[in-house]
């Protein structure tokens, strides 16, 4: 199995350095178990729109999913696949030349264990397109990467005006003992928070959400298709309970959640 295709093929170094020269195009990660993913359509219309959006050409998702089956290993073990679509032809002096994007697919195996409860700080930060799950992740990594030298796991975004938008890779949410908050702002609409906030059963808002009283909430959690529900231990000084029985009910309501077939 090729860890890198385009198109269906093994990558040469010319086509995956033209990627990195120009870094424009877009992506959607995905987990897959026993050839199974959660919000399958949700990833493909992700693709699908994102694809309109930067290069104006309409995705052929059968084709996504065909290359993506064609990756899978066979005994069904869990992995993280990414589809990157891209033009390799385009360059920096004229990128406004008419596009025909390529779909590159890479694999890595899926985490065996969920990860521990996340210790972030917060970043004033926002990306460019935030609705666009692109591969300028040139800021992203620099917060993140900061974050960690300061002794954190990752970061939290703000606007301008000290609102919570979203993580680094991961959006966010919140628990006040009895309703469901997402912050409402600039960011990229996750897949997994869709789905979780479709199926969770209880009350729930999507409202501004200051850095600064972020107290008020009794639990919080971050959620990416890769790990689904992880537990956020503290934001800068303010800590919550990463045991909470919110963040487990949340948790066990994603796990829930069926898988469509690829």
């Amino acid at each position: 199995m090729a860890e890198i295709e385009i198109d269906g093929a093994p990558a040469d170094v010319a086509q995956v350095a033209a990627l990195g020269l120009l870094n424009y195009g877009h992506f959607t990660t995905l987990r897959v178990e026993a050839g199974r993913v959660r919000g399958l359509d949700l990833h493909l219309d992700r693709l699908v729109r994102d694809c309109r959006t930067l290069f104006a050409v309409d995705l052929d998702r059968s084709e996504v999913r065909e290359r993506i089956r064609a990756v899978l290993p066979a005994d069904g073990a869990p992995l993280i696949v990414r589809a990157t679509v891209y033009d390799p032809g385009l360059g920096l002096e004229r990128p406004a030349g008419p596009a025909a994007p390529r779909l590159l697919v890479t694999t890595r195996p899926a985490p065996a264990a969920a990860p521990g409860p996340l210790r972030v700080r917060t970043a004033t930060y926002s990306r460019d397109l935030p609705e666009v799950k692109h591969v300028g992740l040139f800021g992203l990594v620099h917060h993140r990467r900061s974050a960690q030298l300061a002794g954190f796991d990752d970061v939290l975004l703000l606007d301008p005006v000290g609102r919570v938008t979203e993580g680094a890779t991961w959006n966010i949410g919140f628990h006040d003992g009895r309703r469901l908050v997402w912050p409402q702002g600039p960011s990229l609409p996750g897949v997994t928070a869709a789905l979780l906030a479709a199926a969770h059963p209880g009350e729930q808002s999507r409202e501004p959400v200051d850095a600064v009283g972020l107290d008020r909430f009794v639990a919080a959690f971050a959620v990416n298709a890769g790990v689904g529900v992880r537990p956020v231990a503290s934001v800068d000084g303010t800590a919550f309970d990463p045991a909470h029985p919110a963040v487990a009910e949340l948790a066990a309501t994603y796990r829930a959640i069926a898988a469509d077939p690829l």
